[in-house]
């Protein structure tokens, strides 16, 4: 391992190789590699893996688990991975969290689909407490937690509304877990076994600067659509402005409804405003009878306005200047990036440049179904956490 890597606090290892279990054990290789001269066991507070939709979670989970005995391993399957390389498909990508650098506590929610705000926010509190109590220098400004979720469960918001409630001043960022635009199945990882209907929130500690950031790069228009008939509880939007909704919508963002296809929705989202700013919800897509199914919660009286594009990529850049002047240098950027902004990308044929930008930054993540940024879950968004360098002192020690 390069000392500045060491020096990072995180280890990087990645694979396209075309079967979970050789995936698996490219993985554990590398890592091992990387690690400092004590085993991956010792060495490691965490594993974090990024498995592609193609694989078989549950094969690549118990084999990882094998090649990687007495790792604490998480994950969840993608719609796309941010790898070493850049915007990479049919791969796995994975984050190795030094013990000298970061603490770690994990919690599995199981049976999404019936989840309690309040069983929630008590479950998340526990979490929280142990991360402290796990060592009594931890102090809760120099902690920050990453959530994984089941990209189709909808269950996102209320995920959200029980961990902001519990977790106070810790800022968590996530992504929903995806499946290559199947919109079948999603998976968790914990260990060497996979969960559907689940979230994961990975708590950290650590003494390396960081921040959260989000990255979007539409603006508000004056264009208006009001939700006036909706299934709140499958996302599912029958009536826009009193008249049919994906007629309305098309009408609105001047696309044919004919020709309404997923990236129509990725390069014409709608914006919803709270407290000030703007935040994407995303089309999932059309549906038989007209109406639209969203990535994120719809009630009946919200008011959308139709979105105007910026230029992707000078957005973009902009974010990650603006975090290495918050934190004098980056060494890594956690994304979750949303699929729609991938496909928006290639439909403007910017990919190429935007991938070579992920790559230049160092951005390690995945492609979602949705994002996290502190008690919001939006659509089209990069949100993520900015690890910094440690200091000349520390490196030292």
């Amino acid at each position: 391992m390069s000392e500045q890597a060491e020096r990072d606090g995180v280890v990087i290892a990645s694979s396209s190789a075309g079967s979970p279990e050789q995936a698996a054990r490219d993985i554990a290789a590398d890592i091992a590699r990387q690690s400092p001269d004590e085993a991956p066991r010792d060495a490691l507070a965490g594993l974090i893996c990024f498995v592609c939709a193609s694989h078989d979670a549950a094969r690549f989970a118990a084999e990882i688990e094998t090649a990687l005995p007495g790792v604490a391993i998480y994950g969840c399957t993608t719609a796309g991975e941010l790898a070493p390389s850049g915007w990479a498909s049919q791969s796995v990508v994975a984050l190795g969290f030094l013990r000298r650098d970061f603490t770690l506590v994990a919690h599995l929610v199981q049976n999404l689909s019936h989840f309690s705000v309040e069983a929630g926010r008590a479950a998340f509190m526990e979490t929280r407490d142990a991360l402290i109590a796990s060592d009594p220098r931890i102090e809760p400004e120099h902690c920050f937690g990453l959530l994984l979720i089941d990209g189709l469960c909808r269950r996102e918001e209320a995920v959200i509304s029980a961990l902001y409630s519990a977790l106070d001043e810790i800022p968590v960022v996530g992504g929903s877990a995806g499946d290559a635009l199947s919109f079948d199945k999603t998976f968790m990882i914990r260990g060497g076994e996979v969960f559907r209907d689940a979230a994961l929130l990975l708590l950290f500690h650590t003494n390396l600067p960081f921040a959260p950031f989000k990255c979007d790069y539409f603006e508000p228009t004056q264009n208006k659509l009001v939700v006036t008939d909706a299934d709140t509880d499958l996302r599912i939007v029958r009536e826009l402005n009193a008249e049919p909704a994906a007629a309305e919508y098309a009408r609105a963002v001047g696309v044919m409804e004919s020709k309404l296809e997923t990236s129509s929705f990725a390069s014409h989202p709608v914006l919803v405003g709270v407290g000030g700013q703007y935040y994407a919800r995303s089309i999932q897509k059309v549906n038989a009878d007209g109406s639209l199914s969203f990535f994120c919660a719809i009630d009946e009286g919200l008011v959308l306005t139709v979105a105007k594009p910026r230029d992707p990529y000078e957005s973009t850049l902009a974010t990650f200047v603006s975090m290495e002047e918050q934190l004098g240098s980056v060494s890594l950027y956690i994304g979750f990036d949303c699929v729609l902004r991938r496909l928006d990308a290639e439909r403007r044929q910017i990919s190429r440049r935007l991938s070579e930008l992920y790559r230049s930054r160092r951005v390690i993540g995945f492609n979602t179904y949705g994002e996290q940024f502190r008690s919001m879950h939006v659509n089209q968004t990069f949100t993520g956490i900015a690890l910094g360098r440690r200091s000349r002192e520390d490196a030292a020690e």
